[in-house]
């Protein structure tokens, strides 16, 4: 590594990174940062059980992760499309190894208040898969956008996206069982995959951050139930944003440090931070020893005993804007959700599908929070006729009632492009496209042509 490679970086930073390594650590650090970026996905186990894509290999902190060799086209992946798996960072998979290693109680309520693009949430919402609930949270609309996004395509209902400011939460206290904080950071950990941001890093940023960051901490620590946990993660490397912030959480006395147990091999530097008289334990991904980006991560327990948590509201359901109805306003196809344990939401003319085990928590967050998705969106009736969502095409919910159209990998392309398309002997009405076995959309067969429903804002632009 000559001088003039490592001048590249702003002094500033060249000088945290050498209080943080070692030495004789530093060049191979640096080093690091100019390889390519690895390439890594979670699977989606609801909707397959191996990745399809060729040389793959396991990530050991997190089932259904992988590491691939390289860097496939996923915008031309039918199966991508499909919500069967999420290209995610290595180093931010380390969450699920943290789920695994907590005394959680069997159903339970998670926050994930930074939650765009949807990364964590989607592993967050397949942990809790049909015994708890999720609300992902993200206050920016355009990433908002991203996260609705990718929550329909992983398809479990188990989630309600809200855009909120985390002191909006205010009037949900101690009602969860989990809270996360993936914190928005100076992107240190990110260099690599974004070479704009060494050119926007300054120290100021770096302070700024750290305050922004402290806020959102004051927030997500009175939304942790006693004897709930508190994860706070960065993609970032000083201390400003990391242990700084860990003692800031100590100093509230109503936390105590979780020791998550790891495997040597890993690589992960493993860290124990005292503050007064307390502990706290961190965990360091860097990418000249892990393959994979820059990561911070502690884990906090509030201290006080454990209590059943209670979201639901004592009187009945009014909103302005959500209303509860009969199933018996359903198509017929749609219809099994009479026996189902799913109750039924419209928002204008739209339907949506909801666990009626997460009804008494849904009402209470409605009537406080900005709800921009939740359950899954069965569909719409549009001048008495009736238009099924998108998302339920990609959801787990029964389907029996409805025809497929089976699509070769050149067909299932130009369907995801929203071009149109014609096939001989189709049989007419609502069809589910279908890739491998995996659901893409809808289209309808008018008989002398075939609506594509593609949503046109996801479709594939490339040519």
């Amino acid at each position: 590594m000559t001088e003039r490679t490592i001048s590249e970086f702003p002094r500033e930073f060249i000088r945290q990174m050498g209080e943080l390594l070692p030495e004789a650590e530093i060049p191979p650090f640096f080093e690091s940062l100019k390889e390519s970026v690895p390439t890594s996905i979670r699977i989606n186990p609801s909707k397959i059980r191996q990745p399809h894509l060729p040389q793959h290999l396991p990530i050991p902190w997190a089932k259904n992760a992988f590491w691939l060799k390289e860097r496939p086209n996923f915008t031309t992946d039918p199966i991508f499309h499909s919500g069967a798996y999420y290209v995610q960072e290595a180093s931010s998979t380390f969450l699920q190894h943290v789920l695994e290693n907590l005394s959680l109680p069997e159903e339970n309520i998670f926050l994930d208040l930074c939650a765009a693009p949807g990364g964590k949430s989607t592993l967050l919402s397949t942990y809790l898969g049909n015994k708890g609930l999720l609300i992902a949270n993200e206050v920016i609309n355009s990433r908002n956008q991203v996260l609705k996004e990718n929550i329909i395509k992983w398809g479990l209902g188990n989630t309600i996206v809200t855009q909120n400011d985390p002191s909006h939460f205010s009037g949900l206290k101690e009602s969860f069982d989990l809270v996360l904080v993936d914190a928005p950071c100076s992107g240190e950990g990110m260099f690599r995959k974004d070479p704009d941001a060494i050119n926007e890093w300054s120290e100021e940023n770096v302070q700024l951050c750290a305050s922004r960051q402290r806020r959102i901490l004051d927030a997500a620590v009175e939304l942790v139930r006693p004897g709930g946990y508190l994860i706070y993660s960065t993609c970032t490397f000083n201390a400003s944003e990391n242990e700084y912030n860990v003692n800031y959480l100590l100093d509230h006395d109503r936390f105590n440090g979780v020791n998550i147990p790891i495997v040597k091999e890993w690589n992960i530097n493993k860290s124990m931070v005292e503050y007064g008289n307390k502990v706290s334990y961190t965990y360091r991904f860097f990418p000249h020893k892990v393959n994979g980006e820059g990561l911070f991560m502690a884990v906090f327990q509030k201290i006080g005993e454990a209590a059943p948590v209670n979201l639901s509201q004592k009187r009945n359901f009014r909103h302005p804007h959500i209303k509860q109805v009969l199933p018996r306003q359903l198509p017929s196809p749609l219809r099994f959700i009479e026996e189902a344990e799913i109750r039924l939401f419209q928002i204008g003319e739209t339907f949506f599908g909801l666990p009626s085990s997460f009804v008494p928590e849904f009402e209470k967050a409605a009537n406080l929070l900005n709800i921009r998705y939740f359950g899954i969106e069965l569909g719409e009736v549009i001048r008495d006729k009736w238009i099924p969502a998108h998302a339920y095409a990609l959801s787990l919910l029964p389907k029996e009632n409805f025809k497929y159209l089976r699509l070769d990998y050149d067909s299932s392309l130009t369907y995801l492009k929203k071009k149109p398309f014609s096939l001989e002997k189709a049989p007419k009405g609502w069809l589910l496209i279908n890739y491998q076995g995996l659901n893409l959309g809808w289209c309808k067969n008018l008989g002398n042509r075939i609506n594509n429903y593609y949503p046109k804002t996801w479709r594939i632009r490339m040519e």
